[in-house]
């Protein structure tokens, strides 16, 4: 087992991403406030994108945007990404729109939080339009 209280920020971040289980998604900014000590969304994005493109100790493809989709990487990349993820039976709506109530990652177990002083995974919330404040919802 590896000491994440002193390894690099990138090892944090692929540590995280390699509890994601498959047929579940996790977001960039998910990932980096589990992580936490300053870890952006968009450092994990640069984390992703340093892994080779054939490397498969990371599951990569687990983390998408915080509206459900993929985000665009050069080349075939979210193809592949798509193909992945529907492999694993994760399923996307004709916008290209995962539903994280029923796809999202809750997170790492408490304990293995604890044991590597990291944060706790913060909910992902369903994309797609919120109503306003003090809108009323209409049953009919």
């Amino acid at each position: 087992m590896t000491d994440l209280k002193n390894a690099s920020l990138y090892e944090r971040i692929y540590a995280v991403t390699r509890r994601i289980p498959p047929g579940k998604v996790s977001t960039y900014g998910q990932i980096a406030a589990i992580v936490g000590r300053g870890c952006t969304a968009r450092q994990v994005g640069y984390a992703m994108a340093a892994l080779g493109s054939d490397d498969k100790s990371v599951p990569w493809q687990r983390v998408i945007n915080s509206q459900g989709e993929i985000s665009l990487r050069p080349g075939q990349g979210a193809v592949r990404q798509r193909d992945l993820l529907e492999a694993e039976g994760v399923e996307f709506d004709a916008g290209g729109r995962t539903d994280f109530a029923r796809f999202g990652w809750e997170g790492p177990d408490w304990e293995w939080l604890e044991q590597h002083a990291l944060n706790p995974a913060p909910s992902l919330k369903k994309p797609g339009k919120q109503g306003s404040p003090g809108e009323q919802l209409s049953l009919f």
